[in-house]
């Protein structure tokens, strides 16, 4: 018998990639492009793709997500991510997610920071002034006096909301 036969069919079946691999690759791509939608445009910026690929992610967000439309734009922008370096966008994506996660430790900080100064803690002004001697310490005792009378007079926050741009203004925010 011929070997030789077989020997060409297993070397043939080792390039072989089953259609369910295609297709899971494919909505993978389509779930990324997906993820390139929800960003915003200036997260978009810094994420190296083609033009038309973010022609189409522009396109996507014009459109109501659950029209048909909207799924259509998201298969081609899934079939434009073939050509592109799908690693290299995600790991773009995830560090757009960490500067979001750490944007939000900050803004829960200063929160944090805001009510401790309306609660009248004196060791908190201390800390402020530590981190960022610039501080304006009359203005921003200012501030919390007039936030602790529109609290006592049950107003609408107005100084309350101008102490905490005061505060992401000094973080750098």
């Amino acid at each position: 018998m011929n070997n030789d036969k077989f020997d060409t069919i297993e070397d043939e079946d080792d390039d072989w990639i089953s259609r369910s691999s295609l297709k899971r690759d494919a909505e993978a791509l389509q779930v990324l492009g997906s993820k390139l939608i929800s960003l915003k445009p200036q997260q978009l910026d810094h994420i190296g793709m083609d033009e038309t690929l973010r022609d189409a992610v522009d396109e996507a967000k014009r459109l109501k997500p659950r029209s048909g439309a909207f799924k259509r734009q998201c298969q081609y922008i899934g079939k434009l991510m073939r050509f592109e370096d799908a690693e290299a966008i995600e790991l773009s994506i995830n560090g757009c997610d960490l500067q979001h996660e750490e944007y939000n430790k900050v803004f829960h900080r200063l929160e944090r920071w805001r009510d401790r100064l309306l609660a009248s803690d004196e060791g908190m002004l201390d800390v402020i002034l530590e981190q960022y001697p610039h501080t304006d310490i009359q203005h921003l005792r200012q501030l919390i006096r007039n936030t602790q009378k529109e609290i006592a007079a049950s107003k609408p926050p107005l100084t309350s909301k101008r102490l905490f741009k005061y505060l992401r203004e000094l973080e750098g925010c």
